[in-house]
């Protein structure tokens, strides 16, 4: 992969640059249940182009719906006022003026028209010949271009065509490639591609238009997306597309974090992807999408920096054995040790460093065997559990908490803000104060702020995420566990409340916070 170049005497490999586009905002919100509001799209929009820095954004397709207008201009008013309107395009239609009317109508100043990769979706979709196809493309492509629009095609159902009717799609690019069309997108629009196809269909195009821009656009249907647009890179392919979280439609299609790793570390190609803003962005999506995060899922899932074994945790402090070049702080991340009943005395200690408490080795074994106990109970258990778990194995008397609620009132009411009044004991003190929210929870945390800011002068703590699980079974009368993770400064910690009501327990797990910082 990569060209060679002779510089003196010693070789040199070229590492090709691969052009980043995202689809998030328009095949990410062909998600089941995922419809993003325009405020949504735009912040989307500004952390993939001026945070993480990809290459282009396909923001919309055209003529959906009146809200679908507003979001485009949104972006396009944004993108022009940052000099990177030319990176943010729209998926038109063959449909005479009405799709570039309306993508010029929003600002935008590129179209991917979308037409058709196979003789099958050519005449039993469209009920048109290839001539007459490719005539109104060209009409569609002449009409962009007076408007001064960049045109790129997608050549829809392109791995069908390739393996049905090949000489179908050679038709259309020998007849459509002197029109200025700047890129060819070349989708596997049903996902039935496997690697070895994606390597002979590429070098199928290459070979015969070695001067033309090709971009993969994948479908992950067999789990093959990224191996699949990997395999086209390493065929010559100049563009990839790629989603959020692998966001997309039935399947989804290739996760912008796992084919920007494989690209950087297995095949050594160059992207303009800012990787330590990676995460956040996942997170941004994941929040406005409603779709949650794999835990296990590569470089953004909660799970995928987390060891487990002891014998990896051993293994991590001589050397760091057992890390790879996915070192987490690469994506603004830490690595963590769980704590259950494979942690072994090795992770247990790498959490008790991470608190600042100091065991002695047989300090260390007791809390080991309380916490394998309490694994083999499947109960969870936090680094946040530690400080109790060793006092009470130590037959210390419990650490005292400094912060203790005292007591609250939460109401709601039909067609008010919920009020919260929250009275809390620090450090042998009393204050109280009272607070409206957007919600019951809401309001309580506002009550806090204002006794942390208007009377102790202390910055109080950004939720940063919030996460409520039940038991299966869905009884109204079942336990609720809520997980919070908070933003101190430049360091996280997650808290959690159990309990029968949800916002007792979002309570339990804020009271804990405040005694942990």
């Amino acid at each position: 992969m990569g060209k060679v170049q002779q510089v003196g005497k010693t070789y040199h490999r070229i590492q090709p640059f691969i052009e980043i586009m995202d689809c998030t905002l328009r095949d990410g919100e062909q998600t089941s249940g995922v419809s993003f509001l325009p405020h949504e799209k735009l912040q989307i929009a500004r952390m993939l182009l001026r945070d993480v820095n990809v290459d282009r954004i396909e923001v919309a397709s055209a003529r959906v719906s009146e809200g679908e207008k507003d979001a485009v201009k949104m972006i396009c008013r944004y993108a022009n006022q940052i000099g990177m309107l030319g990176k943010v395009e729209v998926l038109g239609f063959v449909d005479g003026r009405l799709s570039i009317d309306w993508i010029d109508s929003c600002g935008g100043k590129v179209v991917n028209l979308l037409a058709k990769g196979s003789l099958k979706h050519c005449t039993h979709q469209l009920h048109k010949t290839v001539d007459e196809h490719i005539e109104e493309i060209r009409r569609s492509v002449g009409y962009a271009a007076g408007k001064g629009m960049d045109v790129n095609l997608y050549l829809e159902d392109w791995s069908n065509g390739m393996k049905d009717s090949p000489d179908y799609v050679y038709s259309m690019v020998d007849a459509l490639r002197d029109t200025g069309i700047k890129r060819f997108m070349l989708p596997d629009t049903l996902g039935i591609m496997n690697p070895l196809q994606a390597i002979e269909y590429f070098r199928k195009m290459l070979k015969r238009y070695p001067d033309l821009h090709f971009d993969f656009h994948a479908h992950n249907d067999y789990d093959l997306a990224v191996s699949n647009s990997l395999g086209a890179v390493l065929c010559g392919a100049k563009g990839l597309h790629v989603t959020v979280n692998g966001l997309g439609e039935r399947c989804g299609n290739a996760p912008l974090s796992s084919v920007q790793v494989i690209l950087k570390d297995q095949f050594h190609a160059t992207t303009s992807i800012n990787e330590n803003r990676l995460n956040d962005l996942s997170r941004l999506v994941e929040g406005y999408s409603g779709i949650a995060i794999a835990p296990n899922q590569p470089v953004v899932g909660e799970n995928v920096f987390t060891q487990v074994a002891g014998v990896h945790a051993d293994g991590d402090n001589k050397k760091n054995l057992y890390c790879n070049d996915l070192v987490p702080e690469r994506f603004g991340r830490k690595r963590e040790y769980a704590l259950g009943k494979t942690s072994g005395r090795a992770n247990i200690s790498r959490n008790l460093q991470e608190l600042g408490l100091e065991l002695t080795p047989e300090q260390t074994q007791k809390v080991t065997r309380r916490i394998t106990e309490l694994g083999d109970r499947k109960e969870v258990v936090t680094q946040e559990d530690l400080p109790f778990i060793v006092s009470d194995v130590l037959k210390h008397t419990a650490s005292e908490d400094r912060v203790k609620l005292m007591g609250y009132m939460v109401s709601l009411a039909y067609g008010l803000k919920p009020i919260a009044s929250v009275k809390v004991e620090i450090d042998g003190r009393e204050y109280a104060a009272d607070a409206t929210g957007d919600g019951q929870y809401d309001a309580f945390v506002k009550a806090l702020r204002k006794i942390y800011k208007d009377k102790l002068d202390r910055t109080f703590p950004t939720l940063a995420n919030y996460a409520v699980s039940i038991p299966p079974g869905g009884r109204t009368d079942a336990l609720v566990q809520t997980v919070i993770t908070w933003r101190n400064g430049d360091k996280l910690m997650r808290t959690r409340g159990l309990d029968a009501d949800q916002t007792e327990a979002a309570i339990k797990a804020t009271i804990k916070m405040l005694n942990m910082i």
